[in-house]
């Protein structure tokens, strides 16, 4: 019962994270290894394939407020369709402590990212708008294919990547939800053939997790954006240490 609780409440949490920053879902695969006494294919599994479903919950409410731009989705998304599917693969054929190194410096990236200046834009945007697309597109490879091999949303790499070339953080991280669906369905479609997933639990993860993001996305669009990204960047840094310890 207590076991299920925690499951709870780090679901609502993780859901606040991912709606209100863009970034949370990495706690999650930790989580169930701790809490459900899973490995770290299974948790990432089953982590992935709950992002599906929040992502969409995110990406409808980013919509209705209007802080979806379309044209920057579909670029993005179509990368991220790519490459989720390469990456599950990939982490289904590395060794566990590979993979903890990896989604650890994952976290860590970010977490200096969010933690520092990271409202500048240190990139400059292609003058093109086809150079513009396959920049987007390149965006989302990246980051569906890290998607898929850490069992992490693909937010966690793609707004810092689009708020560092120039994007506003509430089109990164509107446009990061979307991405999120995407990747994670390309991803668990690899992951149906390599992992077994517990549908029952991935059912009581939801719920709680669209909650958290329907509650963190309305509290983005009414607080300030720079204090929930050195919250979250905080979070990121002491999670990333915290499992690059158990890696070693």
């Amino acid at each position: 019962m207590l076991t299920h609780t925690g499951l709870l409440l780090i679901s609502i949490a993780i859901g606040v994270l991912i709606g209100a920053a863009g970034v949370g879902g990495f706690f999650m695969p930790p989580a169930l290894m701790l809490l459900m006494n899973m490995d770290i294919h299974q948790g990432m599994a089953l982590s992935l394939f709950t992002f599906i479903f929040t992502g969409a919950a995110g990406a409808l409410y980013f919509h209705r407020k209007g802080s979806m731009d379309w044209t920057l989705v579909r670029p993005v998304c179509l990368g991220a369709a790519a490459t989720g599917h390469v990456g599950a693969w990939t982490g289904h054929h590395l060794a566990t402590a590979s993979l903890s190194t990896a989604l650890a410096a994952v976290i860590l990236v970010v977490g200096m990212y969010m933690s520092g200046a990271g409202g500048q834009a240190a990139l400059a945007l292609p003058e093109g708008p086809r150079q513009r697309w396959l920049m987007l597109a390149a965006i989302g490879a990246l980051t569906g294919f890290f998607s898929g091999l850490t069992g992490v949303g693909g937010q966690v790499l793609s707004v810092p990547l689009m708020v560092l070339c120039g994007y506003p953080v509430l089109t990164a991280i509107g446009v990061g939800q979307m991405l999120q669906t995407v990747g994670a369905l390309s991803g668990s479609l690899a992951n149906m053939h390599y992992a077994s997933i517990d549908y029952g639990l991935a059912a009581f993860i939801v719920v709680f997790e669209i909650a958290g993001v329907l509650a963190g996305a309305i509290l983005i669009h009414r607080l300030d954006g720079a204090f929930v990204k050195r919250l979250v960047g905080g979070l990121c840094m002491v999670a990333g240490c915290g499992f690059m310890l158990r890696s070693l």
